[in-house]
Parts: C-alpha cells; structure tokens; sequence
C-alpha cells in the first residue's frame, strides 16, 4: 500500500472513531507497528491529527452552542446515565453534605440514591421534589429559574451556594476538552458550577461518553478539579489530567 493511502485511511478511521491506536490502525493496514507510527508523526506534523499515547486522535472539536431543553436531553444515552448514575451514587455517606447539579446526568443519580441521612443540597427542582419523596434533607437554593433546565441559576444562587461547604458535588457538563476542561454555554450556570467547585472537598462530573472532545463557550473547571464518571473509554490523556472512573456496559 502507498504511503499517501495508508495515510488517508488513517483520517478516515478518524472521522468514524475520534480516536485509534496504533495496534488498532496496524492490523487494519497490514502494516508494522513502526511505519504506522511514522505514519502518525507524519500527519501530525501535518496539523492533521493529535498523536496520543499508543495512537491517535481527531484533532476536530464540536462547538456547543446551545443546550437542549431537559425533555430532549432525557431521551439521550439513558442507560449510560443510568449506569453512571448508580455508580455515583455509591459515593454517597451517612456524614456527607452533598451538592448535586440540575440535569438529566445527575438525577439519574438522585433516582439511585437511598442514603436518606445525608443532606443534600440542589438547585434542580425535580432532584429537590424526588429527594424530598424518598424522606431525605433538602435545601433547594434560591434564584432565577431556568425553565428549559429546570435550574436555579443567577447571583441570588451564587450567593447562596457560597455560605455551604460540601463535603461532595455532583455535577454535570455540556462538554469536556482536553483544552478548555469543562464548559458550558451559559454563563450563569458556569458561574455557579465554579463556585460549587471551590465549596466542595470532593468534585464529581458525570457525563456520557458524548461529551468527550467538545467544548462551549464558558469554562467553568480544569480537568484537574473533578473526578470524571463516565461509560466506556476515553482518551488516555484525560486519564493523566485527572481521575477518571470509566464504567463498562
């Protein structure tokens, strides 16, 4: 096989897979592990890919623009939410004062929860009604109301938020990147996620495996700053900003 084939089934691997190894591209190819890594260097110094650790990735990012309304991102990923939810909710004890975003990720969490001694703290309604249901102590914070989220949000929530010292957060993210961390495209809910971050002992993101390699228009962490649930497997380098938990179906 040509060199200049081999490369552009390589780009083309890429755009169906985000990312590939070496081992992976090599049997693919018929090709021996050390030409598959010149191959990589090639491309990479072309600006056409990023060289990870035993192979490669898209070097494409998607742009979160907006964000769907909670009835659309419920019908998204559920059994990974579910999964990562159950997982989450593990993390949970008698002595916690936990923190636990708005969204679908995290009330995945709320369903699994059965520690009714914690106290817990949201700016979701639905988590707030459906913690209250199972006989647990709830404060909801106070603020603006985000109806497509169903969010608390805005400088009244902040301050709020700001006289709390968790023990644990539970949040969750539009998008993670290498690059920008963890982002989203609202202002607000950046704002508040970051100063839950600096209240917390402990910072958990949940996300699915979807919002790998995006990013939005605020960040509102570094990688280093949270622990990450997620399902399936990511990038390596994810794994040397940060921990990250990845859950197998």
């Amino acid at each position: 096989m040509l060199t200049q084939e081999r490369h552009q089934r390589i780009l083309n691997l890429l755009k169906k897979k985000s990312i590939v190894t070496v081992n992976e591209l090599s049997l693919e190819l018929d090709a021996s592990e050390s030409t598959i890594r010149r191959d990589l260097n090639t491309l990479h110094e072309a600006g056409l890919l990023k060289k990870i650790h035993g192979g490669a990735s898209s070097i494409s990012e998607d742009f979160i623009r907006e964000e769907a309304d909670i009835a659309t991102k419920s019908e998204r990923n559920v059994q990974e939410k579910i999964r990562i939810g159950t997982y989450a909710a593990h993390k949970i004890h008698e002595n916690d004062f936990v923190y636990i975003d708005a969204g679908t990720s995290t009330e995945y969490l709320v369903d699994a929860i059965t520690n009714q001694g914690t106290i817990y703290v949201t700016n979701g309604i639905q988590h707030a009604k459906k913690l209250k249901k199972k006989g647990c102590k709830v404060f909801l914070l106070g603020g603006e109301l985000k109806l497509s989220t169903e969010a608390i949000i805005g400088s009244e929530a902040i301050q709020c938020v700001s006289k709390y010292h968790f023990t644990k957060c539970f949040l969750g993210a539009n998008s993670i990147s290498l690059e920008q961390g963890f982002t989203t495209p609202d202002l607000d809910e950046a704002l508040l996620k970051q100063q839950v971050m600096k209240q917390s002992i402990i910072s958990f993101v949940l996300a699915d495996h979807t919002k790998f390699d995006k990013f939005s228009a605020v960040t509102f962490g570094e990688l280093n700053q949270a622990i990450i649930i997620t399902s399936g497997t990511v990038n390596h380098q994810y794994k040397e900003e940060t921990v990250v938990k990845e859950l197998m179906p």
